[in-house]
Order: C-alpha cells, then structure tokens, then sequence
C-alpha cells in the first residue's frame, strides 16, 4: 500500500517492504537499516555543515590577514615614493610644472581622438 504525505519530499513506497512510508515519526530507511534513525542523519548533517562552516570562516580569516599585510604594505610603499616626489617637486617647482603640462598634452592629444 502506498501513502502520499505532503510533509515529505520523497516518494513515498510500500510499509510491507520496511521502508518508511513518509509519515511523521517513521525512520528513514537507510538510517533505520544502519541502526540510525531522523535524529541520528540530522545529527551528522549538522556535524557536517557545522565542519563546513568552520573551515570557510577559517579561510575567510587567512584571506583577510593575507590582504591585511597586503594594503599595509601598498600604504608604506605609497607614503615612502609620495615622500620622495614631494621632495623633487620642492626641490625643482619649475621642472614639475613644465613636467606636469606635457603629461596633460600628451594625455589630451591620446584621449582626443
């Protein structure tokens, strides 16, 4: 005899050949046949994606650390080269003015066309 049950997902199949019916509180067949039950295979589902989750946090954490030594290097460098031009356009102000205009003419003769 077969039962349809809404509460299930799966196709439901014949009670005689032991298999679970889709009613609530029945245990799943292949749970019921390794001495498992709903819990049991819930159980191990959650110890699973609990496993999941912990090992994508842990990479999450390693990429973080990773981009945050990173951006802490590009600011250094950033601070030291930014340091080193403010000091040639200090010490030459009419050499980054004229410096200045050509990368403009060049950059508007580029984008001009």
């Amino acid at each position: 005899m077969i039962h349809e049950s809404s509460d299930s997902p799966f196709p439901a199949s014949g009670s005689a050949a032991g298999v679970s019916t889709g009613m609530p509180g029945e245990g799943y067949a292949g749970a019921a046949s390794a001495g498992g039950s709903y819990e049991g295979a819930s159980s191990q589902a959650h110890t699973t994606v609990h496993r999941m989750a912990r090992a994508a946090h842990e990479a999450v954490d390693r990429l973080e650390q990773t981009l945050g030594s990173g951006s802490e290097r590009m600011m250094d460098w950033q601070q030291e080269y930014g340091e080193m031009a403010r000091d040639q356009v200090r010490s030459n102000p009419l050499a980054a003015v004229g410096i200045a205009f050509g990368v403009g003419i060049l950059f508007s003769k580029l984008f001009m066309r």
